[in-house]
């Protein structure tokens, strides 16, 4: 049989620190370092701890060559490489019928290969997914009720900018002011938004069109069409989908849609009436409650092999990827200020529950950002950050605590 090890493996020394009371009595450190090694593999999608026997096996085969398993079973034993083969870790060039867990990650290996991801960025992908976390109940930040409790226990926030103020200072002349920059003044986060009215039709179809249509396209060679959208894109590739869960958008029924950038329009999904839409846009954003009574969420999925058909194993590949989904959300809050509604983005969100929900390979395609918009609520219930008393007078600004 012929064997190599996976494309993409990554092993982390993690330390786990634990209590030996024992040790205590005796008046010596009672606490230990134990180092577990975690081998990160992202077409498996889960960690596995490794032993030594396990880590020296796998350092001793590479991910290209195609090798003969008998040596390796003579020198570390053919119940360790059955063991790494069933995880994964090992793949078989031909597995027996028996075997269908090893053509699974063989199949899953080689899908990986096919999408030119970095290794690094790959195992970071994985690794940073959520399924059906909570943002309230993460220990980071939970245990913080407001930004003094957090100034207590981190200390002052690092300072706004950097100063250079031993350097030749140049003043600049006054800015020019046009409507943009009223429109970039009112730009702020929403986080209090109502359903009721619905959003007008028209409105919406406006903000997507500005925001995530092809404004025009050109076949440049036979097979690489580009597309010209009214934000930039690293190597013009736009790899970001936008797919929309409807909340309260006059003439369209609360679900989840694919927006087609090219001919504007929408593709129906799951529109289902007995799902329950408001928890269903709760689950996606971690259960950030303030954002999922917005008219509309988009939930940017980067298109992975699109931007790595160009950018192959590239350091900087999905890190354009990000670059893009901010750039795309500005235009949206520009886009939804101007016509007098609230906009929000997040990253916390649970990517793996909107895999799921729409059918995608996290290999191939996975949410980077959801993006969303809809009409302000007239209270104020969640505290907003408004510091130039835009939207908010100064009373309602300060509520509940700065």
């Amino acid at each position: 049989m012929l064997i190599c090890r996976c494309q993409v493996l990554l092993i982390e020394a993690r330390e786990r620190l634990e209590f030996d009371l024992a040790v205590l009595f005796q008046g010596d450190q009672a606490l230990a370092a134990r180092v577990e090694w975690v081998a990160l593999a992202p077409h498996r999608d889960e960690e596995r701890v490794i032993d030594a026997r396990e880590w020296a096996l796998l350092g001793s085969i590479g991910e290209s060559l195609w090798v003969e398993r008998e040596p390796f079973d003579a020198r570390h034993g053919a119940e360790c490489v059955d063991a790494l083969l069933d995880a994964g870790l090992l793949l078989a060039f031909e597995a027996p019928p028996e075997r269908r867990l090893w053509r699974h990650w063989r199949e899953r290996d080689q899908r990986l290969r096919d999408s030119h991801w970095r290794p690094l960025n790959a195992a970071a992908h994985y690794a940073s997914r959520w399924s059906s976390q909570n943002v309230k109940q993460d220990g980071r930040l939970a245990a913080f009720k407001d930004l003094r409790e957090l100034v207590a226990a981190y200390g002052a926030m690092p300072p706004v900018e950097l100063e250079y103020p031993e350097a030749p200072q140049v003043a600049l002349p006054a800015p020019l002011r046009t409507t943009l920059d009223e429109c970039l003044a009112r730009r702020t986060t929403c986080r209090n938004f109502v359903l009721d009215p619905p959003l007008p039709l028209a409105d919406f179809a406006s903000m997507m069109h500005r925001c995530f249509a092809a404004q025009a396209e050109e076949e440049r060679v036979p097979g690489a069409r580009v597309l010209k959208k009214t934000s930039p894109s690293g190597g013009s590739l736009h790899p970001l989908s936008a797919f929309v869960l409807i909340r309260a958008v006059e003439g369209l029924a609360p679900g989840l849609y694919h927006y087609h950038a090219q001919q504007h329009r929408l593709a129906v999904i799951d529109t289902d009436p007995a799902t329950d839409w408001q928890a269903r846009a709760r689950l996606f954003v971690a259960d950030q409650h303030w954002f999922a009574d917005a008219a509309f969420s988009v939930i940017l999925v980067a298109r992975f092999r699109r931007n790595f058909w160009k950018y192959r194993n590239h350091p900087k590949a999905l890190r354009a990827i990000t670059l893009d989904a901010g750039h795309l959300s500005q235009t949206l809050y520009l886009s939804a200020t101007e016509l007098g509604y609230g906009a929000f983005i997040t990253a916390a969100i649970n990517e793996i529950d909107i895999e799921q929900a729409l059918g995608l390979d996290p290999l191939v395609a996975s949410p980077i950002a959801i993006l969303g918009c809809g009409r302000r609520g007239a209270h104020l219930q969640t505290v907003e950050l408004d510091p130039a008393a835009q939207v908010w007078n100064e009373r309602q600004r300060r509520w509940p605590a700065a």
